[in-house]
Protein backbone atom coordinates (compact mmCIF):
# COMPACT_ATOMS: atom_id res chain seq x y z
CA UNK A 1 0.00 0.00 0.00
CA UNK A 2 2.93 2.13 1.07
CA UNK A 3 4.18 1.97 -2.77
CA UNK A 4 0.60 3.17 -3.70
CA UNK A 5 0.48 6.10 -1.85
CA UNK A 6 3.86 6.96 -3.18
CA UNK A 7 3.48 7.18 -6.89
CA UNK A 8 -0.15 8.77 -6.24
CA UNK A 9 2.08 11.23 -4.39
CA UNK A 10 4.60 11.69 -6.98
CA UNK A 11 1.85 12.08 -9.55
CA UNK A 12 0.35 15.00 -8.04
CA UNK A 13 3.36 16.32 -7.57
CA UNK A 14 3.59 16.55 -10.99
CA UNK A 15 0.69 18.30 -11.17
CA UNK A 16 1.34 20.90 -8.60
CA UNK A 17 4.63 21.19 -10.18
CA UNK A 18 2.82 22.19 -13.38
CA UNK A 19 0.63 24.19 -11.68
CA UNK A 20 2.77 26.37 -9.89
CA UNK A 21 3.20 27.43 -14.02
CA UNK A 22 -0.27 28.81 -13.97
CA UNK A 23 -0.07 30.63 -10.88
CA UNK A 24 1.43 33.51 -11.96
CA UNK A 25 3.50 33.66 -8.69
CA UNK A 26 0.16 32.98 -6.52
CA UNK A 27 -1.57 35.93 -7.94
CA UNK A 28 -4.45 33.76 -9.44
CA UNK A 29 -6.88 32.35 -7.62
CA UNK A 30 -8.59 29.16 -8.53
CA UNK A 31 -4.28 27.74 -9.74
CA UNK A 32 -3.64 28.96 -6.60
CA UNK A 33 -5.56 27.13 -4.77
CA UNK A 34 -5.61 24.23 -6.38
CA UNK A 35 -1.73 24.05 -6.50
CA UNK A 36 -1.95 24.43 -2.78
CA UNK A 37 -3.96 21.42 -2.24
CA UNK A 38 -1.59 19.63 -4.50
CA UNK A 39 1.32 20.24 -2.56
CA UNK A 40 -0.69 19.92 0.63
CA UNK A 41 -1.85 16.22 -0.16
CA UNK A 42 1.40 15.36 -1.84
CA UNK A 43 3.51 16.04 0.26
CA UNK A 44 0.91 14.00 3.04
CA UNK A 45 0.95 10.84 1.11
CA UNK A 46 4.77 10.90 1.02
CA UNK A 47 4.52 11.05 4.96
CA UNK A 48 2.25 8.15 4.62
CA UNK A 49 4.26 6.27 2.58
CA UNK A 50 7.47 7.25 4.61
CA UNK A 51 6.09 5.37 7.68
CA UNK A 52 7.19 2.28 5.70
CA UNK A 53 9.26 2.61 3.16
CA UNK A 54 12.76 3.91 4.06
CA UNK A 55 12.89 8.03 3.71
CA UNK A 56 15.23 7.63 1.23
CA UNK A 57 13.89 5.60 -0.91
CA UNK A 58 10.39 7.37 -0.58
CA UNK A 59 11.81 10.66 -1.12
CA UNK A 60 14.08 9.46 -4.24
CA UNK A 61 11.07 8.21 -6.05
CA UNK A 62 8.44 11.00 -4.85
CA UNK A 63 11.19 13.58 -6.81
CA UNK A 64 11.96 11.23 -9.47
CA UNK A 65 8.64 10.35 -10.67
CA UNK A 66 7.67 14.00 -10.39
CA UNK A 67 10.96 15.93 -12.26
CA UNK A 68 10.19 13.41 -15.08
CA UNK A 69 6.20 13.60 -15.28
CA UNK A 70 6.75 17.79 -15.23
CA UNK A 71 9.99 17.31 -17.68
CA UNK A 72 7.74 14.95 -20.03
CA UNK A 73 4.39 16.79 -19.32
CA UNK A 74 6.46 20.15 -20.97
CA UNK A 75 7.57 18.58 -22.93
CA UNK A 76 4.31 16.50 -24.52
CA UNK A 77 1.66 19.55 -23.83
CA UNK A 78 3.75 23.18 -23.40
CA UNK A 79 5.93 22.63 -26.16
CA UNK A 80 9.44 22.27 -24.22
CA UNK A 81 12.07 20.88 -26.57
CA UNK A 82 12.54 17.66 -26.41
CA UNK A 83 16.02 16.76 -27.35
CA UNK A 84 17.57 13.34 -27.39
CA UNK A 85 19.41 14.34 -24.50
CA UNK A 86 16.48 15.42 -22.29
CA UNK A 87 14.60 12.45 -23.55
CA UNK A 88 17.60 10.54 -22.08
CA UNK A 89 18.37 12.31 -18.90
CA UNK A 90 14.02 11.63 -18.15
CA UNK A 91 14.30 8.02 -18.74
CA UNK A 92 18.15 8.08 -16.55
CA UNK A 93 15.62 9.84 -13.90
CA UNK A 94 13.09 6.72 -14.28
CA UNK A 95 15.63 4.03 -14.34
CA UNK A 96 16.87 5.42 -10.96
CA UNK A 97 13.48 5.59 -9.66
CA UNK A 98 13.09 2.09 -10.59
CA UNK A 99 16.35 1.48 -9.19
CA UNK A 100 15.09 2.68 -5.84
CA UNK A 101 12.44 0.36 -5.87
CA UNK A 102 14.15 -2.69 -6.50
CA UNK A 103 16.58 -2.02 -4.19
CA UNK A 104 14.73 -0.88 -0.89
CA UNK A 105 13.89 -4.37 0.35
CA UNK A 106 10.22 -3.69 0.18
Amino acid sequence: MAWVLLVVAGLLEVGWSVGMKYTDGFTRPLPSVLTGAGIVVSMLLLSQAARTLPIGTAYGVWVGIGAAGAAVFGMVVLGEPATAARIFFVCLLLVAVVGLKATSGH
